[in-house]
């Protein structure tokens, strides 16, 4: 079972003082350490934390976007787990295409950005977007094949590529 939210906050404020948390928000230290407390709405501890808040929002919105703006804001990036069925690996040609696809998107939007030797906020705002697209494709990719499982690259290869199209044809299979 995955760590509760208060668990986690509690180890946090272990090594980061639940008084300069409180000093930096600008809340009142009861306040932090009932965030720390597993909610009891019987006995009136623990509090909706910000933690949970985060997921909640999440999990109403659906948009993966929030996750991600954390992420990079903590200088990394969001990868959604493949779901696993141990599937036949199949789909690893079509999988290895498109992560070569990406790249090859990827040194497109780069090329054109550099073409002439300055790069507008636009063209670095394309480059990233085309990067992230690289990254998350290339680690959904690399967790199928350490958990031998490729389920999850049939079921992305079916909805990147509708039967009749063909992976890499910008006509039939337009990018961002």
């Amino acid at each position: 079972m995955p760590m509760q939210s208060h668990e986690l906050l509690r180890e946090v404020f272990q090594k980061c003082s639940a008084k300069q948390v409180a000093a930096e928000l600008g809340l009142s230290l009861s306040m932090i350490y009932k965030w720390a407390e597993p909610p009891d709405e019987a006995a009136g501890s623990g509090t909706s934390n910000p933690l949970d808040r985060i997921e909640a929002l999440q999990r109403c919105s659906g948009d993966p976007r929030i996750v991600q703006w954390i992420c990079q804001r903590s200088g990394g990036f969001f990868i959604k787990n493949p779901k696993t069925h141990n599937p036949h690996p199949e789909f690893l040609i079509p999988a290895t295409n498109e992560i070569i696809q990406e790249f090859a998107d990827l040194l497109a939007v780069i090329a054109n950005a550099v073409a002439d030797n300055k790069i507008t906020p636009e063209e670095a705002s394309n480059i990233r977007a085309r990067w992230e697209e690289l990254k998350s494709v290339t680690e959904g990719f690399v967790q199928c094949c350490e958990a031998g499982n490729f389920r999850g690259l049939k079921d992305q290869a079916a909805t990147v590529h509708p039967p009749g199209t063909a992976p890499g044809n910008p006509k039939q299979n337009p990018r961002k």
